[in-house]
């Protein structure tokens, strides 16, 4: 493995990259994101970077609350290292599983911008109802076949066919765009980079800066959580995998 350096023209952040390993480190959302700087300056930022080594969602001490929605579970997966598997656990529509890490707080402010990914797919079935970003502290983020917590940036899907919408939400003032369309049993890249200077959220797909940039009226200004969920849309039991989740925010 060959070790380059980069250097953003705009911002100026530097970083190393593998040409190999890390195809879209000069596109993606993390060429802007200060990760070298920070290893020399741990004080510029709040940095999670989840590996999914363990789940911990004990009362009082996890890091995770877990949620089951009348069936479902949360826990580390035995098929491939580094999976966090939610399994909706059911087949009746609106019941499965939810996971949020409420001891890892991210809030959008002036000039606190966040870079947040993960690496994610859907096995067995399609047919599930969605959420995967970053929320306000709910245990039921899907509710009644829709979403049903205010203060969000993410991906949501209740369709029960893996299209994803990205959806962003202020104090219920909010709105979806295209996101990405699941396939059963394929890792996805979902991103987005929160630009605290221009007070914009931009949504990346696989490395790759998709639409426009979300406008400030319905970005949230209050805290916000690392947040899955996995229902069932009905007939089939789908499976949420979630192998690595990274989020930095500027201090």
């Amino acid at each position: 493995m060959a070790t380059r350096g980069y250097t953003h023209p705009g911002t100026r952040v530097c970083s190393n990259y593998d040409p190999v390993l890390s195809t879209t480190y000069t596109t993606g959302l993390w060429r802007t994101c200060p990760l070298l700087e920070y290893a020399h300056d741990p004080f510029i930022g709040s940095y999670l970077n989840e590996s999914f080594t363990s789940y911990n969602a004990q009362a009082t001490t996890g890091d995770w609350v877990g949620t089951a929605a009348t069936a479902g579970t949360g826990g580390i997966g035995t098929a491939e290292p580094g999976v966090l598997v939610l399994d909706s656990g059911s087949t009746t529509q609106g019941q499965g599983f939810q996971a949020q890490r409420t001891k890892s707080a991210f809030v959008p402010a002036a000039n606190k911008s966040i870079w947040f990914e993960c690496k994610v797919k859907l096995v067995t079935s399609l047919s599930a109802q969605v959420f995967i970003g970053l929320a306000a502290a709910d245990t039921s983020i899907i509710a009644s076949n829709a979403m049903s917590t205010n203060n969000r940036i993410g991906w949501t899907s209740v369709t029960g066919d893996g299209v994803l919408l990205f959806d962003t939400d202020k104090a219920a003032t909010g709105g979806t765009s295209t996101g990405t369309t699941l396939v059963a049993g394929t890792y996805q890249y979902l991103g987005f980079v929160y630009d605290g200077v221009a007070d914009t959220v931009q949504q990346y797909v696989n490395g790759v800066a998709t639409g426009t940039a979300v406008a400030t009226a319905n970005i949230p200004k209050v805290v916000i959580y690392p947040s899955f969920v996995c229902q069932t849309n009905g007939s089939t039991q789908p499976l949420l995998h979630v192998a690595g989740l990274r989020v930095f925010q500027l201090r």
